[in-house]
């Protein structure tokens, strides 16, 4: 009987801890103060009470209720709304939650790596424009980064903020120029909602069920188990382990203490080998991230001493603790800084002299890398070369899980969590981290799209995007060029309805692949939207190859969407052309406007069969616009294989 009563009050205290807990309303916690709502369609509103709770929810005129299923979760949909506000949105259950300073308008997400990430306060012109920016009509959501291994329900963000001076300095430039020149056309609230990620490959950004719906992907998603993160984290781990174990083809002892290979004295004999300078992960080491101790013997005579000593290790990818002959010369952090260390007098001797580095890499490449000739030991005047084979040996492995260490960490994270908030459209920025694989790209940036809009169900939403920038990378027509083979799968996802590019290689930076003129890449945008979905004429679209008729030695080329005609900026000669016969050797054409096409020649060439533009990753030097001054794109008239067409995105059996 006593044990009965015992049992009945442990039941009475679990459902007076418990239930008042389940029973509080909550809401992913993008519904907050400021945020932007949008108009003219149905409005999905969701979040979580206590098992079958009553909910009701006001909404300017709107009042709706349901009730919470068995588990407490529940969603409804409001009426469409016309742009205005600001309102409150009030969700009652046994307590009220109240969001202050709802506005109605459009909505649209901004995602992709860091030219999306990039804040207004790193474009050009910052200063002007961040003291001009004050609108209480443009809202600003930055979700934070964060990585999940199975979709989440909710997401990390500090909110909605209010576009102002103080503000807007962090707001996506890309996102923050569209909206501005929006606002200005529509005078109706816009919504900006900023899921980027510097560095971040497009396959994190793609949905696990997307992968197994595709044929080139369906294959690679199967060998990634459904576990959660920290789960994923502890098998990474031990595959690493056993790669490491294979490699070195000795049990890998996780207790040993690596401080010993700093000493002179170590015996490494049993080490394997690996060239340097080259970042360890192109060949010996790929995908490894972690620490690892390089170690080479140098041997001097006396004459070789001299009291002015220093090593010299190029640059380390990210951090080294450096020894001679045990004792410790140096250390630095960050992977661009160059090392160079003064060897204090007495530690260099005559014969054999020990040099111990411990690198610690926290992703992507490791290792020294850089010029081969920088790699050397310095004793007053005279140099001894230190490239060549090292002797190597891991310490650890890096514990813990890269956005791009696997597919769709970045979606289960940041992107799922939004679904079905109603938007607009997408504006995504992103292909750069994809440059070894383009060719692929052209099946996983319409897998991503198509993704996408099926979560979403709000039909083909529009999908603008921005197409790689100049950037001097290398390659070119006659050695391949990556960069210019991910702007051709950009342009071929133009054949999915409702989607629409815009074209940057005049506003590029050959030496920087973050240009700061975000100004125009926002507005660019804008016209495209504006254009297609709101009537505002205007032309939009860069010039596109249409055919090309060949004429004995010359080429004619002929373009869509030239507005009132083509130009040639500085009133010269036509940039950016290139013809080849049916060798498939290309040569710099001369080029010029005749009647609206483009007619080229050269006399390397006497019977053309196939013509290239732009087709290197500098664009600059490309001067063929229409009269609205938007750049054509580049393109190939030929089929020719592409250097990137064997990469595959690879994933390795993560099976338990």
């Amino acid at each position: 009987m006593l044990k009965n009563k015992v049992n009945s009050w442990s039941l009475v205290v679990m459902l007076l801890v418990f239930y008042p807990i389940r029973s509080q309303i909550s809401m992913p916690n993008f519904f907050a103060d400021n945020m932007v709502l949008q108009r003219d369609i149905s409005i999905p509103i969701w979040g979580n009470a206590g098992p079958y709770d009553n909910i009701e929810v006001h909404f300017h005129n709107q009042k709706k209720k349901v009730k919470a299923d068995k588990t407490g979760k529940w969603t409804l949909y409001l009426e469409p709304e016309k742009a205005g506000g600001p309102y409150s949105l009030s969700v009652k259950a046994k307590k009220t939650v109240r969001i202050k300073n709802v506005m109605v308008g459009e909505v649209w997400i901004c995602s992709g790596q860091s030219n999306m990430e990039w804040t207004v306060r790193q474009s050009d012109g910052a200063k002007e424009v961040m003291e001009a920016a004050d609108n209480f009509f443009i809202r600003h959501m930055k979700i934070d980064k964060e990585i999940q291994a199975i979709p989440q329900s909710n997401l990390k963000t500090s909110g909605w903020q209010i576009c102002d001076s103080t503000t807007v300095g962090d707001f996506t430039g890309v996102g923050y120029f569209f909206a501005k020149k929006m606002y200005q056309e529509l005078k109706v609230p816009i919504g900006l909602i900023n899921a980027s990620w510097g560095g971040t490959n497009i396959e994190t950004w793609i949905g696990r069920d997307g992968f197994e719906g595709s044929k080139e992907f369906k294959e690679m998603i199967s060998l990634m188990p459904k576990i959660a993160l920290d789960s994923l984290l502890k098998l990474k781990i031990r595959k690493e382990y056993e790669k490491i174990e294979k490699l070195q083809g000795f049990a890998f002892d996780e207790n040993l203490d690596a401080n010993v290979y700093k000493n002179a004295a170590f015996n490494d004999a049993s080490w394997s080998e690996l060239y340097q300078p080259e970042p360890w992960e192109s060949k010996t080491l790929p995908g490894f991230d972690g620490v690892v101790w390089l170690r080479k013997k140098v041997f001097l005579t006396a004459d070789n001493l001299h009291e002015n000593a220093s090593l010299h290790l190029s640059k380390i990818d990210d951090e080294d603790i450096a020894f001679v002959n045990g004792i410790q010369i140096g250390n630095s952090e960050g992977w661009d800084v160059v090392r160079n260390y003064k060897i204090p007098k007495g530690i260099l001797k005559e014969g054999e002299n020990s040099i111990a580095v411990r690198v610690v890499d926290n992703g992507s490449n490791g290792g020294i890398y850089g010029d081969s000739k920088d790699l050397k030991l310095v004793l007053g005047n005279v140099a001894f070369p230190l490239d060549g084979n090292w002797k190597y040996q891991i310490e650890s492995v890096k514990a813990r899980v890269n956005e791009n260490d696997f597919p769709s960490l970045t979606f289960n994270a940041m992107i799922n969590p939004l679904i079905p908030y109603a938007v607009k459209g997408v504006l995504w920025y992103q292909g750069e981290s994809n440059e070894s694989r383009a060719f692929q790209y052209n099946e996983a940036f319409p897998l991503l799209i198509n993704d996408w809009r099926s979560k979403w169900n709000q039909g083909d939403f529009p999908f603008y995007y921005v197409q790689l920038a100049t950037f001097g990378t290398m390659g070119n027509s006659n050695e391949g060029c990556p960069w210019a083979e991910l702007r051709e799968a950009q342009f071929n996802t133009l054949k999915l309805r409702n989607t629409a590019m815009v074209v940057t290689t005049d506003i590029g930076n050959p030496n920087d692949i973050h240009p700061r003129n975000k100004q125009d890449v926002g507005y660019r945008l804008s016209g495209l939207a504006l254009n297609n979905l709101y009537g505002k004429k205007n032309v939009c679209n860069s010039p596109s190859y249409k055919t090309i008729e060949i004429k004995e030695d010359k080429v004619v080329v002929s373009f869509n969407d030239i507005a009132d005609g083509l130009i040639a900026t500085n009133d010269g000669d036509v940039k950016g052309f290139e013809i080849a016969a049916i060798d498939g050797v290309f040569y710099n054409a001369k080029a010029y406007i005749d009647n609206n096409t483009v007619v080229l020649s050269t006399e390397k060439v006497s019977n053309p069969v196939a013509v290239r533009f732009g087709w290197v990753g500098d664009a600059s030097d490309n001067n063929l616009f229409n009269s609205a001054g938007l750049p054509a794109i580049p393109f190939r008239t030929d089929d020719w294989k592409t250097i990137t067409k064997e990469e595959k995105y690879k994933l390795e059996n993560m099976k338990p």
